[in-house]
């Protein structure tokens, strides 16, 4: 794991998360396998569309490799959020995968409508959550390849 975790050190990951627990909870999956991706958290939808697009468009700062979106979340909903992402030049191709507490079918079809590349339920209990965080951070930011995002660094 230690080789694997080394190869993370340049990556960024996106979290969308309102909840402070479950911001925690994710940071803390993160660390316990040794993950050394930055982590930029943004608190509401609008916040991370200020990060991904920039007021004239354009990202703030590097792309992340990955988005980790909730779903329920102020100012803007996830969904919204989605919808822009893939609305967006720069970053209709970067990775989203909503993570979510929300069950509702209505939710994961609009979800993967809107181009999700995958849609995970948070699971309540930590160990299934730490492992569910873990088999994202390994197949997103070490087995896939991205395709060549504009905007990136």
């Amino acid at each position: 794991m230690a080789a694997e975790a080394a190869m993370f050190h340049d990556k960024r990951i996106l979290l969308v998360e309102d909840n402070p627990k479950d911001e925690a909870l994710t940071r803390r999956a993160l660390q316990k396998h040794n993950f050394q991706a930055a982590v930029v958290v943004a608190r509401d939808g609008a916040e991370a569309l200020d990060y991904l697009l920039g007021s004239d468009g354009t990202p703030a700062g590097a792309l992340p490799q990955l988005v980790l979106l909730d779903l329920k979340l102020p100012k803007i909903d996830g969904l919204e959020v989605l919808r822009r992402i893939r609305a967006n030049e720069t970053t209709r191709l970067l990775p989203v995968v909503i993570l979510t507490s929300s069950t509702e079918e209505r939710d994961i079809l609009e979800g993967y409508r809107l181009g999700t590349n995958s849609y995970v339920r948070k699971p309540v209990d930590f160990v299934a959550f730490t492992e569910a965080v873990r088999q994202l951070g390994l197949y997103w930011l070490l087995l896939n390849t991205m395709p060549p995002l504009r905007g990136t660094s």
